[in-house]
This record gives C-alpha cells, structure tokens and sequence, in this order.
C-alpha cells in the first residue's frame, strides 16, 4: 500500500525465534540515507516471540523514521499481567496493529490499527470525490481513516467482545491459552522423535517429526501434518521455519480445555505412529 515496491525492501537478521536483532538493525541503518519505515512484530507468527521494541525504537529515533509494530495476535499478550513484559516498548510505537478474529474470537476482517499521529493518519488515508457526501460538522468521516470507502459494522462486535470479556476476562484467556500452548507442547515433547522447535512463551507451537525409517523429515511432517488433519480430531496447518518443514499449532479458541489438549496431543501422536 506503501508503494515503495518490494526491491526498496531491507530484510533484518533474526535471531533463532524469529526476533529482529537491533545490533543488525543499527548497522543496516548506518547505510540507509532516507526516511526509514521499520516494521517489527508482537508475537511472530510461528514462534510467538516478540522482536525487543525498545531496543529498535533506540536504533532510529535519532532520525526521520516511523516504527510500525504488526502485532497480529501478540498484542493480546500486554493485556495480560502475566505476559505483558513481552510487549515491553510497544507504547513507543507510532502505529500498532492487532486481529481481533484470532483471540478475540470476532468474526474474520475484524483488525485494529492504532497511530499515534493523527493528521499523518488523516492525510495517508483521505479519499476525495465530487459525489462524497460528507460531514458537515464535528463528526467522523470514516473514508479518512480506513483504506475502504465503506464496510459493514466491524466494530460492533469487538465491542461487543470487550464489554462482555472485560480486562480481567481478556487476561484470563490470554492466559488460558497461553498455558494450553505449553501443555501440548509437553506432551508432545514426551515421545521420542518429536522435536519442538520453539521456546513457547505464547500460544504457538511449532513442531517437527523425525522420519522413523531415517529419510525426509520434511515429508515425513509433512505427512503427519495430513493425517492429523483427516483425523479430525483437531485442525493444524503447517508452515517453514528456518529451511524446515514444522506443524503450526497454534491455540486461541476460547472454549479449548486442558481435556481438548490431551484428546488433541494424543491424535497427534497417534497419527505420527501410524503407517
């Protein structure tokens, strides 16, 4: 939407969970000119780990700069006192973006996207027709704020969702799920030739099966991926992960038990046994 092109992208090393390193961050910088757009992450997308906010916001306040925070379903984590550390900076961003479909559990296209500029907002998104019919006084023309020039009601049902949750009922769930994450990664990580590959600070599991007749562990997870999914026990999907093949469990229903997790884990191991 930039329209910078993909060729004026600069990709930042990571750490070995997916966390930008703000050394190489400051080093990329030292090169770079212009204005920068850094987009960092609250809970990457398959590990859950949260790139160090702070540490980037140092790296490029000294000059023209904005820092944009995707924190698709991570965000959630500063709701909670339990995992809030994790999204330590982030108040330092000057955009910031959440799903609500994923942990909020609303339905899908319901995202959230908090800038702390105003008129940069206002500007970058203003859309102008002679056929517009626009407020005449104090009140808020959506079309200046949102890519669309209109859409349903998104906003009914994440307030709807936040009034009944409120705080203590959002850092419940958070927390919740947080623990299931953990739980299955345990009993996965009870079998023999079941690898889990991340450290699991928030809901997402990444997971990796070791091929029993000692050939393609990529196909092979690949294959327990499948059956799992025709088992229907539960639904995961699968993604790459450092040049490997892994399952992607990742766990934000509000209605998953400590029981679901078990029947889930089981199905699982089940299913990597299976000829």
């Amino acid at each position: 939407m930039l329209g910078l092109g993909s060729e004026r992208v600069v990709r930042i090393p990571t750490d070995n969970q997916g966390r930008m390193r703000s050394d190489q961050l400051r080093s990329t910088l030292a090169g770079i000119q212009s204005p920068v757009l850094v987009c960092a992450q609250a809970g990457n997308v398959n590990t859950g780990s949260f790139d160090p906010i702070s540490e980037i916001t140092a790296c490029i306040r000294e000059r023209p700069s904005w820092l944009h925070v995707d924190g698709a379903f991570g965000l959630w984590a500063a709701a909670s006192p339990t995992h809030r550390s994790l999204a330590q900076g982030i108040e330092l961003a000057d955009s910031v973006s959440v799903d609500c479909h994923k942990w909020l559990n609303v339905p899908y296209d319901s995202g959230v996207v908090f800038v702390r500029d105003a008129t940069s907002h206002q500007a970058a998104m203003s859309l102008h027709a002679s056929y517009y019919v626009t407020a005449l006084r104090a009140e808020r023309d959506n079309c200046n704020w949102v890519p669309e020039a209109s859409r349903r009601a998104r906003g009914f049902t994440v307030y709807a969702a936040l009034r009944f949750l409120g705080g203590r009922g959002i850092a419940e769930l958070i927390d919740r799920c947080c623990r299931l994450a953990r739980r299955m990664a345990s009993r996965l990580s009870e079998t023999q030739g079941v690898t889990i590959l991340n450290d699991v600070v928030l809901n997402q599991v990444l997971v990796r099966f070791s091929d029993p007749t000692g050939k393609e562990d990529d196909e092979f997870t690949a294959e327990v991926i499948r059956r799992v999914q025709e088992d229907g026990t539960c639904w995961l999907g699968g993604t790459t992960w450092h040049g490997m093949h892994a399952m992607r469990i990742s766990i934000s229903n509000w209605s998953t038990t400590e029981k679901d997790i078990d029947l889930s884990a089981e199905a699982i191991l089940r299913c990597a046994k299976s000829k």
